[in-house]
């Protein structure tokens, strides 16, 4: 018996619809994660991109559980000696929740160049409105 090894060319993409209002933030950047991979459907291969396109909406309603609103930091480098700059989640999630949700889903993607491509099927919306509606995406629910 063959093992079957999805091509890119050959992979059909769908367009799923998320909406995140009252979902723990780090479940749903993980069930995102995995449709982006592709790791629903049968064809699944780990060195092609076989995943499809999400759409999240209503990021700013994400909650996160205990007191990570307070204790949790978004951390990045500039390189320079000296160049932490920190900002706390509830900063980030009043001024830029859209960032804060895919910087969570980024962070499951794989580190290398398939992990870069797969996250540019991903769109994060703060309202409850999106631009992509001739895709006909597909309303998704996902597990709280």
């Amino acid at each position: 018996m063959k093992s079957y090894m999805a091509k890119a060319e050959t992979v059909q993409r769908k367009w799923y619809v998320v909406d995140a209002e009252g979902m723990v933030l780090g479940r749903l950047a993980s069930q995102v994660a995995s449709i982006l991979r592709g790791k629903n459907k049968p064809t699944y291969t780990p060195n092609v991109d076989t995943g499809d396109h999400v759409i999240i909406l209503n990021s700013d309603k994400v909650i996160l559980t205990g007191d990570k609103l307070n204790q949790k930091f978004y951390r990045r480098h500039s390189g320079y000696p000296g160049g932490l700059k920190e900002t706390s989640y509830k900063d980030m999630m009043a001024k830029k929740s859209d960032l804060a949700v895919k910087e969570a889903v980024r962070g499951m993607l794989p580190k290398n160049a398939l992990g870069r491509q797969m996250l540019t099927k991903l769109r994060v919306y703060k309202g409850a409105e999106h631009e992509q509606q001739a895709q006909n995406p597909e309303v998704l629910v996902l597990e709280k």
